[in-house]
């Protein structure tokens, strides 16, 4: 019988042979660790529904940034747990707020760290939406044209503060352009803006809400985030972005929105990343915990799988165990 003049199962042989023809490689250099911060001191509060995931005054997530960059990870994406809400989200753009705080303290303590903070209404209002809520025809939905103006005062407060990166996640038409130009205005053009500009609809967010404090009161966000059917709206939504000013763009969630982070890569050249979001860290860690799947190898498994649909950087709350594993 003949044999195929390939056989790649030779190159598969060893470690090291592996290693040398690996076409997709994972770095905690390409990883983003999210944390959340709030006020107090020595406060590292459990969360639940995410194991080994804390909200955090500002001298504790110091400690963990510290951790994170001793390992090789260079950023960190930060969400504010405020002291109070409002209806306009007003604590989002105080300059004593925990964000504000926690990139002072940070950019004191690591210059060299990138951070980026999460830009959003959702942590801040009392009723859980992306920004004021207005009432038409009957219908009560998020006022996409007001929530514009509060959305560029909390990135000018975030930049103010020391912010290397501003990540708005609200999905609000036109928050781009509205961000861009107020930072220009103020002297902040060299701040980057990483947009959430395919950020879906999606049920693999609860546990996120849980730590962040921001399920909506009533309703959901499906009047503004994307349906997790629409691959053709994604590729619109990154061009607005970029044509708007964004640096940086970004698709979430991560793993189920494969296909959708391989069209965006290969759409445009800029550096794009992908939220490896807190429903699928809780799934592996829920598995892990029951002795179902072996946690590093499913976790590192996944990280690659996102590096190799298109992701220069992953936004994933494994960061730090991923980077411990890397660099064993």
């Amino acid at each position: 019988m003949p044999f195929p003049a390939e056989r790649p199962r030779r190159l598969r042989r060893t470690p090291t042979l592996r290693e040398m023809v690996r076409e997709t490689r994972l770095t905690p250099a390409q990883l983003v660790l999210p944390l959340f911060v709030r006020g107090g001191t020595g406060e590292k509060r459990p969360i639940a529904t995410m194991p080994g995931v804390f909200q955090s005054s500002v001298d504790v997530l110091v400690a963990q940034a510290r951790e994170a960059w001793s390992l090789g990870v260079p950023s960190v994406l930060l969400f504010g747990i405020p002291e109070s809400k409002d209806a306009l989200g007003s604590s989002g753009w105080d300059a004593d707020g925990p964000v504000p705080r926690a990139v002072a303290a940070l950019k004191d303590a690591l210059p060299e760290l990138v951070v980026i903070t999460d830009v959003c209404m959702c942590e801040y209002t009392d009723h859980g939406h992306c920004g004021p809520l207005h009432t038409r025809r009957g219908r009560t939905d998020v006022d996409n044209d007001a929530t514009l103006e509060l959305l560029a005062k909390e990135a000018l407060c975030h930049a103010l503060a020391g912010a290397d990166v501003v990540a708005p996640s609200d999905m609000m038409d036109g928050r781009i352009g509205a961000i861009r130009a107020a930072l220009d205005d103020e002297g902040f053009s060299d701040v980057a803006i990483l947009s959430y500009a395919a950020k879906f609809a999606s049920a693999f967010y609860g546990p996120f809400r849980d730590a962040a404090e921001s399920a909506p009161k009533e309703g959901d966000r499906r009047g503004y985030q994307m349906d997790p059917a629409n691959r053709r709206e994604a590729l619109r939504e990154v061009r607005l972005d970029l044509e708007e000013g964004a640096d940086m763009v970004m698709v979430k969630p991560a793993l189920p929105y494969l296909d959708v982070l391989a069209r965006v890569r290969a759409a445009t050249s800029l550096p794009l990343g992908a939220y490896n979001v807190s429903g699928e860290y809780a799934m592996i860690k829920a598995a892990a915990a029951a002795g179902m799947i072996d946690e590093k190898r499913a976790t590192l498994e996944a990280l690659t799988s996102i590096r190799r649909a298109g992701a220069d950087f992953i936004l994933t709350y494994h960061a730090i165990d991923a980077a411990r594993w890397l660099g064993a």
